[in-house]
């Protein structure tokens, strides 16, 4: 039996959508890459004058403070003292072109801390299908580095289906478990073909879950509900920070509203117009180096994991492949590692040290501990909304047969992600086709963009592809790279939060390939 629409509250459905479903062969991406001879891009023009001010809200919203609610729902820490955090509901078109009538309700999180200023403009904040932004925001405002919440509001949107927002559960329980495992446990077949059946099974369950409103959830939608924001908020312009996933959101809004965009940071961006295969390995490449770092910390504290963490991982890994930590799949495994790794925390040798032991007890048998990290990992990174906005943002997935050969050879280039990570390209190759996420045609701001060294949830790919799209439209930009590791290098480190905090203020742009330390 057919299920009503997620966004339908209230609204009178129209005819429904169909598009073509396709999994062509992968090709690379037609951006531009502008480059010096050492590799790193340079941006083209003149230094930019200072742009003017982010102006204030006219109409705020009907905020209430929910502090201790999201922290509790996220376990989080109390934070620094003032900190307060507060929801709103806004109205928001579910199609912003009328296609489908009606509204839905989009919520948002603003942070703010008792040295914030009440004059100054917020900062819009979007992570994307990444992670929920609202959960990005508390974090980072829970710890201790809180430089840019310190300097204005911040203001987190989540994309549609995810974190705060109207959930999307449209894939049965058992097809969820499976496609979190890739299929490991009581199936057979090629893991590329379980997890690509497996998909197909989820593909249907959503697009009939979400019919009429299937198309309506890729990255220049999401970009639709960063504008629907700013009208309510009745401001010429608003400052925007893409994080991750959420550049794309960020470019997306770019392209359909230039002259509305105040400022535009793009923090760790996916590559642009890149394909499934090349967002991949990029994200394989920030993993693998993460847990580099992870190993390097763990050392030093003395962990249990002992003088050679990666090798007992890597040997935990290829165990869990086995079966032999069953229930606790190959897949699974890496999914908790790669949020764990990720996730911004003040108490970093605690979180190495937590990880540490959750890992050895698995390698002593009690799988447990490692279970219960797993069901927190899944539940930021795994979601239903998550698998329908990666499908529909997601360009040219690969067949079954080059999932086949990526997983051979990325299994020898990255023996800890690379094999799963190619299994699990084949989970959206039945999704409708989408059109690619827009780039813009002219960006009128300065704009600023930052990476880091080790970020599991993107990697460091997207730099040269974003800069070179900045740079096909005669767009002002400054890079700054942050040498650590973890998703964002804003939400981890505090030199790049000061840039960002300097921006914001002025417009004006740091010098181009500046380096923050770990």
């Amino acid at each position: 039996m057919r299920r009503t629409g997620v966004l339908t509250m209230g609204i009178v459905v129209l005819g429904a959508m169909t598009a073509a479903c396709g999994a062509g062969p992968s090709v690379r991406p037609d951006v531009a890459v502008v480059q010096e001879a050492d590799g790193r891009a340079t941006p083209t023009g003149e230094d930019p004058a200072a742009a003017p001010e982010l102006p204030v809200p006219a109409r705020d919203l009907d905020w209430r403070d929910c502090t201790a609610d999201t922290l509790a729902a996220q376990a989080l820490p109390p934070g620094p003292t003032g900190l307060v955090l507060e929801c709103a509901q806004i109205p928001a078109a579910i199609d912003a072109a009328g296609t489908v009538p009606g509204s839905f309700p989009l919520d948002v999180l603003r942070a703010r801390l008792a040295q914030t200023p009440a004059d100054a403009a917020p900062l819009v904040m979007t992570t994307g299908a990444d992670l929920p932004s609202t959960r990005a925001l508390a974090a980072l405002s829970t710890g201790s580095l809180a430089e840019l919440v310190a300097s204005r509001p911040v203001v987190a949107v989540d994309r549609r289906g995810l974190g705060a927002s109207q959930p999307i559960e449209c894939i049965f329980g058992a097809d969820r478990r499976a496609l979190a495992d890739h299929g490991q446990f009581g199936r057979t077949g090629d893991g590329p073909d379980r997890v690509a059946e497996l998909g197909r099974q989820a593909t249907i369950a959503c697009t009939d879950y979400l019919q009429p409103q299937e198309l309506l959830f890729g990255a220049a939608h999401a970009a639709d509900d960063l504008e629907q924001l700013r009208t309510t908020w009745g401001v010429e312009r608003i400052g925007v920070l893409g994080i991750g996933n959420g550049a794309t959101v960020a470019l997306a809004y770019a392209s359909k509203y230039p002259t509305t965009l105040g400022r535009l940071v793009l923090d760790s961006p996916a590559a642009a117009t890149a394909d499934a295969e090349m967002l991949a390995e990029s994200r394989v490449r920030g993993a693998e180096s993460a847990v580099d770092a992870f190993a390097r910390q763990c050392v030093a504290l003395a962990c249990s994991l002992g003088p050679d963490p990666r090798a007992a991982l890597e040997d935990l890994h290829a165990r869990a492949a086995a079966g032999t930590l069953a229930p606790l799949s190959s897949n699974s495994l890496l999914t908790a590692v790669t949020w764990f790794l990720g996730t911004p925390r003040s108490d970093a040798p605690t979180r190495v040290r937590e990880l540490s032991d959750a890992l050895s007890a698995a390698g002593a048998g009690d799988v447990t501990p490692m279970l219960e990290l797993v069901g927190a990992a899944e539940a930021v990174l795994l979601s239903d909304g998550q698998f329908v906005s990666r499908c529909s943002d997601g360009q040219r997935w690969p067949t079954t047969a080059r999932a086949a050969e990526l997983q051979r050879t990325w299994s020898a280039n990255y023996p800890l992600f690379g094999g799963d990570a190619a299994i699990g390209l084949t989970a959206c190759s039945a999704w409708p086709s989408m059109p690619t996420p827009p780039l813009p045609a002219e960006v009128r701001v300065p704009v600023l963009v930052t990476t880091g060294a080790a970020d599991p949830l993107v990697g460091s790919a997207g730099l040269d592809s974003v800069t070179g799209a900045l740079t096909a439209v005669s767009a002002r930009w400054a890079a700054l790279s942050w040498q650590g590791a973890g998703y964002s290098a804003a939400l981890h480190s505090g030199c790049i939060q000061t840039r960002v905090a300097e921006y914001l203020d002025t417009g004006a742009l740091p010098p181009n390939g500046s380096l923050c330390p770990a």
